[in-house]
């Protein structure tokens, strides 16, 4: 799509800031501009959510990501028609994109959204007639947009969409390089030290920094200088829910020496307030003839994917535990897409559940067990009273559903932050317990079967599921009027509101 035509697209958000409706005077508007991801995007869209309702208007711009993940439009259109002050504007994707060095997709998407300033600059142009946009919020992969916010005189703000764990490990990684010259890969179980985070093995650190000679090793390095140059931080955490690591950043202990912390505004927990995505329509009709915190919910992500392997051993111990659960199984991953970030993200295949599955597995506990394939409604479904534990990749807005729920986790993390998540999670949350084998390739059925009946029917699985109860309290009391939260998120609005 040409830069002009992209701009007509563009110019009925532009039209937000300067028309004044009965209501009252014009609204002054705030760009988002996620990575692209859905993980990312759903936490964007929350975060634009929270915003409009304070009298915003929000324009979400969104790259179409280098490979296919299926059709968002579904999404796009549910969040529209539920927030009439929220537009979406695609930006398509450059076919062109250079080749990177690296087989993952941090290195790709960092290429995608660069390659997506041209539109940017276009958008911010647009809209800055006659008011520029009260602040443009980028996501952790979207730095290279700096330098037009910089170019245009808008205000720049990051989102980031994990939590202040791992923002200080973000801040943290330049003076981690400078402290040796080797890569995590080669560092083994040598403890990683980060201000206000648990100590954690090199192997449990983010899977794209494992060597600093790959592209998307680099990618981090260029995002934690681009933190110390923005306006300051939005984060999806509650303070009291990490208090170490927020404080830690704030003081600027994480930082790179000689660089400035910016300012911090923790305004979460954000997550998704609807579901919107087609499929699963047989989990919550299952789970209202299911007793009360009864059932154990398998669910990885939209990206979460096992070996055949994986698989089985994993029915098999769900099968020897005795409980009921809900278990969402997606089809293995291809052979070459390790080597291929864009294959990582294509939308699978529908699972071939009688190829995939033990043989009688689903005959044997179908008066107990419902097998979904592909994906379920999650928020829903940790929200519904007869779920009374999640196993989870760990990442960070599942994670987050899960403690606003009051659900305890197990811990069975695959890739990006989510081993760090799960050591922050069980060391030192104790929100969460792993499931053991998980760094070794394959966790057993007797692993899966002993954790799942510990968490569902043992004296130590009640006091989990009481300290979640306690961090879901927490996590109300900071959204709630004049939460800690709530505050945060209110003074940055009143801000763009007045600038």
């Amino acid at each position: 799509m040409a830069t002009h035509v992209l701009v007509r697209a563009m110019e009925g958000a532009a039209n937000a800031t300067t028309t004044t409706t009965a209501a009252g005077p014009p609204k002054r508007q705030v760009v988002l501009y996620p990575t692209p991801g859905m993980g990312h995007l759903f936490a964007m869209v929350e975060l634009g959510r929270a915003i409009a309702a304070r009298g915003l208007a929000v324009t979400i711009v969104v790259v179409d990501p280098p490979y296919d993940t299926g059709a968002p439009g579904p999404f796009f259109a549910g969040v529209s028609a539920a927030n009439p002050s929220i537009s979406f504007h695609r930006v398509p994707k450059a076919d062109d994109l250079p080749p990177v060095a690296s087989k993952h997709y941090e290195a790709l998407i960092v290429e995608a959204v660069r390659a997506a300033n041209p539109h940017l600059r276009a958008l911010l142009a647009a809209a800055a007639r006659p008011t520029r946009p009260a602040a443009l919020v980028v996501d952790m992969f979207s730095g290279a947009a700096l330098d037009v916010a910089g170019e245009l005189g808008v205000p720049a703000y990051f989102f980031f969409t994990s939590g202040a764990a791992c923002l200080a490990f973000f801040l943290h990684l330049p003076a981690l390089h400078a402290r040796t010259a080797a890569s995590f890969r080669d560092m083994g179980e040598q403890l990683v030290r980060v201000p206000g985070v648990p100590p954690f093995p090199a192997t449990h650190a983010i899977h794209a920094t494992m060597d600093r000679g790959d592209a998307a090793y680099g990618a981090f390095m260029d995002a934690a200088a681009a933190l110390c140059r923005c306006r300051g931080v939005i984060v999806n955490t509650f303070r009291s829910l990490e208090p170490r690591a927020v404080d830690a950043v704030v003081a600027g202990r994480c930082a790179p020496p000689g660089q400035p912390t910016p300012p911090v505004h923790c305004v979460g927990p954000l997550i998704k307030s609807l579901e919107f995505a087609e499929g699963g329509g047989e989990c919550l009709p299952w789970l209202d003839k299911q007793p009360k915190a009864s059932v154990v919910f398998l669910c990885f992500g939209s990206l979460g994917r096992f070996s055949a392997e994986q698989t089985r051993e994993l029915a098999a111990g769900l099968e020897a535990s005795g409980q009921r659960f809900l278990w969402v199984v997606r089809a293995p991953p291809g052979g070459d897409s390790e080597d291929d970030p864009a294959r990582k993200f294509q939308k699978p295949p529908e699972p071939d559940l009688g190829a995939l599955l033990p043989d009688g597995f689903l005959r044997r506990t179908r008066a107990r067990g419902l097998v979904v394939k592909s994906w379920a409604p999650q928020r829903d479904v940790l929200a519904h009273g007869s779920v009374g534990g999640f196993v989870t990749h760990c990442g960070w807005n599942s994670v987050l559903e899960a403690v606003m729920a009051g659900v305890p986790m197990l811990g069975l993390p695959l890739h990006a932050e989510q081993r760090m998540n799960l050591r922050l999670l069980e060391k030192e949350l104790r929100l969460a317990v792993a499931l053991e084998g998980y760094d070794g390739g394959i966790v057993a059925a007797e692993e899966v079967a002993t954790k799942v009946r510990w968490l569902m029917d043992s004296g130590g699985g009640t006091a989990l599921r009481e300290r979640t109860l306690a961090a879901m309290a927490q996590g109300k009391e900071a959204l709630r009027q004049g939460g800690e939260s709530e505050a945060a998120l209110a003074g940055l609005v009143d801000l763009w509101m007045t600038s």
